[in-house]
This record gives C-alpha cells, sequence and structure tokens, in this order.
C-alpha cells in the first residue's frame, strides 16, 4: 500500500464519516435529551435526498438551484418532522424502548411506500454543482472537491452544534431538560416545546445530510434502512447522547469502512461491527458516554 492509497482512502473515509456525523449527530441529539430510540431517522435521510432531487429539478438544476435544493430539502424534512411530533411522537416520551421502536419502524415502512408512490422505484441521480464537480491533484492524489466540502461541512457542524449546545441559553435549557424535565417545568420552562424543537432540529440534520449524500449516490427506496444501522453503529460506539462521541463515532466508522472496502470488500461492514463489539466489551457506555452522563 503506497503513501498516494493511503491517503487517498483515509480522505475518503474522513468525507463519509463527516457526512455520516451529520445524521449521526440528530440521532444521538434526540436520545440524549428526550430518550427516543427513533428507527425513523433513516427515513428523514432519505426524504431529504428525495426532496433535493425534487427542488433541483423544479428550480431548473445548475449552481444555485443545488444550494437552494439542500437548504429547502432540510427545512422541509425539519417542518414535517415538527407535525409528527406534535401528532405522535409526544405520546411516546417515557415509553418502553420496545414500544418506540415498534412506532418508529411503522413510520419507516409509511414512509418507504410514500416515497415508491410520490416517486416511483427507479433510481434518481443529484448532479454535483459546477463549482464542486473537479478534484484536486496533488501529484498521485486525488481528492475530489465535493469531497473536500462535505469534509468542512461535517467540521462546521460539529462546531456548530458544540457552541450551540455549550455556549447558549439554548444549549443550556436542552441540557437542563434532559436531565430533569419535571424540574424544568416546575421552574416555567415549556419543555415540549424544547423537545419539539430538538425532534425538528435532529430531523433538519438528517435530512441535510440526506441532501448532501444525494450527488454522490442513488436516490432509491430503501436507503433508509442502508443508513440507520451504520448511525446506529456510530451512535453505539461514541455513546449513547454524545454529540462528540457521535463525532468520534463517526471518524472511526468512515475510516474504518473505508479501508475494510478496500482490503476485505465482503468484510468491510463486519469489520465496523466487530469494533463495535471490542469498544462495547471494554467500555459499554461507549467512548464518551461517561461524559455524556453525569
Amino acid at each position: 500500500m503506497d503513501a498516494a492509497l493511503l491517503i487517498n482512502q483515509t480522505f475518503s473515509g474522513l468525507s463519509t464519516a463527516m457526512l455520516s456525523f451529520i445524521a449521526a449527530a440528530g440521532l444521538s441529539l434526540v436520545f440524549g435529551v428526550m430518550r427516543l430510540l427513533n428507527f425513523a431517522h433513516g427515513s428523514m435521510f432519505m426524504a431529504g435526498a428525495y426532496l433535493a432531487w425534487q427542488y433541483s429539478t423544479w428550480l431548473g438544476g445548475g449552481e444555485g438551484a443545488f444550494w437552494l435544493a439542500v437548504l429547502l430539502s432540510a427545512l422541509t424534512v425539519g417542518v414535517i418532522a415538527a407535525v409528527i411530533e406534535v401528532l405522535f411522537f409526544k405520546r411516546l416520551y417515557g415509553q418502553p424502548e420496545l414500544i418506540q421502536l415498534l412506532f418508529t419502524y411503522a413510520l419507516v415502512l409509511i414512509t418507504g411506500d410514500v416515497v415508491k408512490f410520490i416517486w416511483g422505484s427507479q433510481q434518481l441521480s443529484l448532479a454535483r454543482p459546477p463549482s464542486l464537480a473537479d478534484s484536486l491533484s496533488i501529484g498521485s492524489v486525488t481528492l475530489p472537491h465535493y469531497n473536500l466540502f462535505l469534509l468542512l461541512a461535517g467540521l462546521l457542524v460539529a462546531g456548530g452544534l458544540w457552541w450551540l449546545m455549550q455556549r447558549t441559553r439554548v444549549g443550556m435549557v436542552v441540557r437542563a431538560s434532559s436531565q430533569d424535565r419535571e424540574m424544568m417545568s416546575l421552574l416555567g420552562s415549556r419543555v415540549q416545546l424544547v423537545f419539539l424543537s430538538v425532534f425538528s432540529g435532529s430531523a433538519v440534520l438528517a435530512g441535510l445530510a440526506g441532501a448532501l449524500i444525494a450527488p454522490t449516490t442513488a436516490i432509491v427506496p430503501g436507503m433508509d434502512t442502508e443508513i440507520i444501522i451504520p448511525l446506529f453503529i456510530i451512535v453505539v460506539i461514541g455513546g449513547l447522547g454524545s454529540i462528540w462521541g457521535a463525532f468520534l463515532g463517526s471518524v472511526i466508522y468512515g475510516v474504518t469502512l473505508s479501508f475494510g472496502i478496500l482490503l476485505a470488500p465482503r468484510f468491510s461492514l463486519f469489520a465496523v461491527a466487530s469494533l463495535m463489539v471490542v469498544i462495547l466489551i471494554i467500555r459499554p457506555q461507549g467512548l464518551a458516554g461517561e461524559a455524556a452522563t453525569r
């Protein structure tokens, strides 16, 4: 394995990690604040990809259409999630995990049928914006501009979430509500509104990740179930409810998967799952789980 191949695979793994983190952060945030196991998070991811294609088609394609489509798709998924939370999810808070999983899995099945009804079962594709269609070549190392953008986007989302949760009053209220919702209610905080905002915000992150991944893969029904298992692996490795744990888990997942595909393609996902098992044996709470539960 020469240096160029090593750099290319590492870069590919990190770009995958940053895109996975954007989606996994929302899943981890929902569990950390609301104690909700949202198996339908992958459906929001898939909706973001389909809506990005739809908005871009309506807007005529091109540079501006792509970025506007990404923004609109993420916001649309957030609005849809807010409606679902008000109508259904608020009844699940405090319910056993099995009830949450069964209900959210039912949403996965419903969303899959809705997607097939609207867009059909054929593959769709979304072109990369012209400004990011080329690659940066340094010797024998080739770094696609779009993957560089994904790497930067993941870092910006991580920094933005840290600032929001640690340096703002909103983050303070969210963290306090996750620790003692009854006390926050007695103090006059509208905990239900906090939960609605967190759930909608997590859906925006999932929709954003789905929209950003659309130019790199085929948009097909079933991409929700393909992404949800890796997302759960990431948040379990990092520690349920920990944003930085999700970031660390995403890096481990992305790099391990990238080199697994290179060295043993048939066992790439097995390698990631095996690593998760080892980590959980050593630290059952995940790499950052202890800090998240204090």
